[in-house]
């Protein structure tokens, strides 16, 4: 059974065990082939869903809120090492975006027990997380794309 900790707790072990880590510079044409992957994605995981192969499906959703993170949190010039420590920055460090810690949690360990241990997923799971997970999606996506407009004019 997965254990789920607190945001804080983990972004300060993260921190301690260097799993965050600086980038050198912001690198826009990254950040933008991070968001067209993601949109690609987005659109297989919908193309997936839609043949009712929820564990692929699952896995490519979590795939573009990881994509989209890892490209917003390129603006802080950060990455991490895992997932986890990723999630835990961005809410840490980024609560005017309003973003549940928790729901993070919940998707990433849904998708490594899909990964990991060979627990499929259902309908249901896709349901109970549908709504929140597409919000995220939406909201993430434009946050990076106003960043990429904030970073052209200022650049």
């Amino acid at each position: 059974m997965p254990v789920f900790r607190n945001k804080n707790d983990v972004y300060a072990r993260c921190n301690a065990e260097g799993n965050i880590r600086p980038l050198e510079i912001i690198d826009i044409d990254k950040i933008k082939a991070n968001l067209m992957i993601a949109e690609e994605d987005l659109e297989s995981a919908k193309d997936t869903l839609s043949r009712k192969r929820w564990n692929s499906a699952y896995k490519m959703y979590y795939d573009v809120l990881h994509e989209l993170v890892e490209a917003y949190l390129a603006f802080d010039k950060v990455k991490s090492s895992n997932h986890q420590c990723l999630f835990s920055y961005l809410c840490v460090k980024h609560p005017e975006l309003e973003l549940n810690w928790d729901f993070f949690e919940k998707m990433r360990t849904k998708r490594n027990g899909i990964n990991y241990y060979s627990i499929p997923v259902t309908i249901q799971d896709l349901k109970e997380i549908e709504f929140q997970m597409n919000l995220y999606i939406q909201s993430l996506k434009k946050a990076v794309e106003d960043k990429i407009k904030e970073f052209n004019i200022t650049s």
